[in-house]
């Protein structure tokens, strides 16, 4: 008898370690971890106020991370590889004012986007080129085609924003489906795409490698500069994407929009799990964490928080998220 209590006594125990261990496993993924997060902040939010969870709030913080997310992508993929790029805020506004510019001198709204999109693509051609094969620092590279691209758009637009852009333009940006604005949609189908691609695409996972151990992935024979140069592209195209997604929502081209964007971008990849380092990220995680910074703003601009401290609060928030990522970095290597 005392045998069987001791049989039933051990059989719970050993129930709970497995329940235990799953919950720890499920805790490691950043992106568990951030969803809770979300949800909680969602629900404090909706107490403190219920605008929070309204159909209308809920769009205008998705419509926001139309912009934000689609670069993200592109972002996450370049930060696994060990690369950063800087000018994706001057690349989003430049192929705004490149395909309004394009629009307004005659040409339809399909080939005005493509030569959008190609000014941008020459401009990740360009970074991409300069880091894989000249082998100049990534923050160097950038920080100068962005100071560079922001002058140029000046000088084409003339220092004007360029207004009156057509209706066959700017459906794609104001149109709806089922009562939901095209940019959403969008959002949804590249995060999914973009999540896939990198988990399951052999070609997508070299970023990895090479963020990991550059040189072992180059003896193990990857190809890296291309890999690199296309990293660089994607995330240029990528914000090319959002350029025009944000011009055809407001139907004209400013010369301002993006600015700073890049920053947020950067932080919403490192709080999705994403290392300054290389080697980690998901777009999954990239998304959550723009998720996240979205909620945080809009949050912020429903509880009549001045502008000047929701910029304090997102640069505190980089800093935390860089802080945290140094000490994970040295917590690893202790460990190995």
């Amino acid at each position: 008898m005392d045998q069987e209590t001791q049989t039933t006594a051990i059989q719970p125990g050993s129930e709970n370690t497995g329940i235990g261990a799953k919950v720890r496993q499920l805790a490691s993924f950043r992106e568990f971890v951030l969803l809770l997060v979300i949800i909680a902040f969602a629900l404090i939010m909706t107490a403190a106020t219920p605008i929070f969870l309204t159909r209308l709030n809920i769009e205008a913080i998705l419509l926001a991370l139309s912009v934000e997310s689609t670069i993200a992508i592109g972002m996450v993929i370049l930060l696994i590889s060990g690369g950063l790029d800087l000018s994706v805020g001057s690349t989003l506004a430049f192929v705004g004012v490149v395909a309004g510019l394009s629009l307004n001198g005659g040409v339809g709204a399909l080939p005005s986007m493509l030569i959008g999109l190609l000014a941008a693509f020459a401009v990740g051609l360009l970074n991409g080129t300069l880091v894989a094969k000249l082998k100049i620092n990534p923050f160097i590279t950038t920080l100068g085609t962005m100071i560079t691209i922001r002058g140029l758009l000046l000088i084409l637009a003339q220092g004007r924003a360029v207004l009156n852009l057509p209706k066959s333009f700017t459906v794609i940006g104001q149109g709806r489906l089922f009562g939901i604005q095209y940019p959403i949609f969008a959002l949804i189908l590249l995060v999914v795409a973009g999540d896939l691609l990198l988990r399951n695409s052999r070609f997508f996972r070299q970023s990895y490698y090479i963020g990991g151990n550059e040189n072992a992935a180059r003896l193990s024979g990857i190809n890296v500069d291309v890999v690199k140069i296309f990293n660089y592209c994607l995330v240029a195209v990528l914000a090319g994407v959002a350029g025009l997604m944000i011009t055809a929502r407001f139907g004209s081209s400013s010369l301002t929009v993006g600015t700073g964007i890049e920053l947020r971008v950067i932080t919403a990849c490192i709080i999705g799990g994403a290392s300054l380092s290389g080697g980690e990220g998901s777009v999954l995680g990239a998304f959550l964490g723009a998720l996240f910074m979205g909620m945080l703003a809009n949050a912020l601009n429903l509880l009549g928080v001045d502008v000047y401290y929701q910029s304090f609060i997102t640069g505190l928030i980089l800093i935390l998220a860089v802080v945290f990522d140094v000490l994970n970095e040295r917590r690893k290597a202790s460990r190995s």
